[in-house]
């Protein structure tokens, strides 16, 4: 067996190092790749380190047994798929190795010397470093096209981010393939220019400098500046605990030492690192539920150290080129557990933020004020963040909304930014067509963003956000180029009614869970068009009963009811594209939808509502009817009605609630008015 993804097949993948970080690694590319035969071997040239990283690798296992995240089943193959050996020649044929041994330059040159006269011809080689450039880890390779720096971040199989840095010698395929595979796999992949300590590290490492700082300063306790920083920074764990966490002292305190000759000069070892690497001892922070209280005016000054010192160290970074403003905002949040910087900077305001970062460079006069910053507060407009991406092959627009913190989710961003770029697309010649999908494998999208939903307060403030989700889908709907919506995965809610507004719909064969209209178990109704664009796709009879249940379905019942044009074996997106390319070239006819009236059957099957409200079913069943029997854009605009209506329930009210503070599965408690 194996795993093929476009022109690459892995069959043997390796691990060298069984030390702080190469189990996690281990272990998450074992659950990816065990139910494709891919054995993972684990290198390490000490026995002890094999077998503590073998028993911390199954013991992860046995907890996700535990908290059901795996099956018996699945936990017994996860580990008879990984090979643990002192031996070199075990990677013999190997495809794919991430070494995850050391940060130290010659044994990574030394490992790697071997690993090439070791491995499959073409395998990629790459190196888990947290710091080193590639260009210097990789120097002596005779290949260095298939070479390049894999940064994971802690906890290794859970963390989200994935630092992918190429050398100056690394193949454009090889970087573009990883970034695919692992987005396949479940990670978020960003690519980074090389940099020593790249995009991430310096801002890890950099807040820690600055909470020391604060403690060296006598601003407070390593507690309580533990505790202030956490708070400033929206940060999930304080900068203490996190190095605890991690076990990163003495390789922070090196990184900082060469980011000071390498970076700028404000990075250096604070004497409290010094003494703590000297000691061995981890550092005294707070016991889980203990409150640390400070005075007011000390929590202010240590707030406003730690959110300038954090926004400059982020404006360095990208005044350095080495990253996107997109994928660095989503980065930090997902790897760090951090506030979204520019999104932070837009909340403050640029000017405010740039008083933040020039107050501290005052404090600390070596601390750099990127000029980024000192552009952005002339300007004094927002930063912008792309969380709709767009690149273009052949003629087609391709636009990913990325958002997987929230499994991609529409909120008013995601709305304005497909508006943005469709009124564009409509105005290039070059573009022939569109095709829109998600970010990752699990979401095309996951619906409404349930922040956007909550400040619907009263029914003029529902009717107006049901309209402003019509203004942009009739946008996408009403493109004279061909619009191919490409299902990567489950699309709920909004996210079916921008699938539904799309010209065609392309989901993979097999998906067991494609989309839903869920909106009634949250005492709602459809509000971006479902009521009036499902009903005129697949038929009444079929749309009566998914969108007054919530009922989900697969790609096959999508197939089968005409919702889908495909489903598709291979690559989605090159499918997609294809079948933009064929439309607009008239090589293909997509069906458009109905514009003018359509008449619901004289009779329509009974739907078991159990505990739904009956309230708000009667508005759907209202919106569906009486809207048919009006032109398309009119039923939309009734639809908006109707859902304002629903908003003066409430049921929608209880709805919300029991989704915000129970989750999606469980059942609110209606009371049908």
């Amino acid at each position: 067996m194996a795993y093929t993804l476009g022109s690459r097949t892995l069959r043997k993948v390796g691990i060298v190092g069984s030390g702080q970080i190469g189990p996690d690694i281990a272990l998450h590319m074992s659950k990816v790749l065990h139910e494709h035969g891919v054995p993972v071997v684990v290198v390490d040239i000490a026995e002890p380190a094999l077998a503590a990283g073998r028993k911390k690798i199954e013991g992860k296992i046995d907890k996700g047994v535990e908290s059901k995240a795996f099956t018996p089943e699945e936990a017994a193959a996860i580990k008879a798929n990984l090979t643990y050996t002192k031996e070199y020649a075990a990677l013999e044929g190997a495809d794919f190795v991430i070494e995850a041994a050391s940060e130290d330059l010659a044994i990574k040159r030394k490992i790697f010397a071997m690993l090439e006269a070791t491995c499959a011809h073409g395998a990629i080689l790459a190196s888990n470093s947290s710091h080193l450039e590639p260009e210097r880890i990789f120097e002596e390779c005779e290949d260095a096209s298939r070479t390049l720096v894999i940064h994971y971040f802690f906890p290794a199989e859970r963390n989200l981010l994935v630092e992918l840095v190429p050398g100056a010698g690394t193949a454009p395929n090889t970087k573009e393939w990883l970034l695919k595979f692992y987005e396949e796999i479940g990670k978020v992949p960003i690519a980074v220019q090389s940099r020593y300590g790249y995009a991430i590290d310096p801002i890890f490492e950099g807040i820690f400098q600055a909470a020391c700082l604060c403690v060296e300063e006598g601003l407070g306790s390593v507690k309580e500046i533990d505790t202030a920083a956490r708070k400033a920074l929206g940060l999930g764990v304080g900068p203490f605990t996190a190095m605890n966490l991690t076990g990163g002292n003495p390789l922070t305190a090196h990184g900082l030492d060469e980011m000071h000759e390498r970076v700028n000069r404000w990075f250096r070892t604070p004497d409290l690192m010094k003494k703590a690497v000297a000691s061995g001892q981890p550092w005294e922070t707070p016991a889980r539920g203990e409150k640390v209280e400070l005075p007011a005016e000390r929590a202010k000054t240590i707030t406003e150290r730690m959110q300038g010192a954090y926004l400059g160290l982020v404006g360095e970074v990208y005044d350095s080129g080495i990253v996107s403003l997109a994928d660095f905002e989503m980065a930090l949040e997902i790897g760090l557990v951090v506030r979204p910087p520019f999104a932070f900077m837009n909340e403050l305001g640029p000017r405010r933020a740039l008083e933040l970062v020039q107050a501290y460079a005052k404090v600390e006069p070596a601390f750099p004020v990127a000029g980024v910053l000192v552009r952005q507060a002339e300007l004094n407009r927002p930063w912008e963040i792309p969380v709709v991406l767009r690149r273009e092959v052949e003629g087609i627009a391709l636009l990913t909304i990325r958002r997987p913190q929230v499994l991609n989710a529409l909120n008013a961003q995601v709305y304005a930014q497909l508006d943005a770029q469709f009124a564009r697309i409509a105005e290039e010649p070059a573009i022939r067509g569109v095709v829109i999908t998600g970010f990752g494998k699990k979401a095309f999208v996951s619906g409404a963003d349930i922040g956007m939903l909550a400040t619907v307060k009263s029914p003029a403030d529902g009717e107006k956000t049901s309209r402003s989700s019509h203004a942009v889908l009739n946008r996408i709907e009403n493109l004279k180029k061909p619009v191919v919506c490409a299902y990567n995965g489950l699309a709920f809610g909004g996210g079916n009614e921008l699938a539904l507004a799309c010209h065609a719909r392309l989901a993979p064969k097999g998906l067991k869970l494609l989309a839903a209209q869920p909106e009634p178990n949250l005492g709602i109704i459809p509000g971006a068009g479902a009521t009036q664009r499902l009903p005129r796709l697949v038929g009444f009879e079929k749309a009566w009963s998914l969108l007054r249940t919530g009922r989900p379905f697969s790609s096959a019942d999508a197939k089968q009811m005409g919702l889908l044009h495909a489903e598709v074996e291979g690559d989605l997106l090159e499918a997609a594209v294809e079948l933009a390319t064929q439309a607009a070239s008239g090589k293909v006819v997509l069906r458009r939808i109905e514009r003018g009236p359509v008449a619901p059957p004289a009779a329509l099957p009974e739907v078991e509502l159990g505990h739904l409200s009956k309230a708000v079913d009667k508005l759907l069943v209202k919106a569906i009817l009486e809207g048919a029997k009006l032109p398309l854009d009119k039923g939309l605009a009734f639809e908006s009605q109707c859902f304002g209506e629903v908003c003066g329930l409430e049921d929608m009210r209880i709805g919300m609630d029991n989704f915000i503070q129970n989750g999606p599965r469980a059942k609110a408690a209606f009371l049908h008015k």
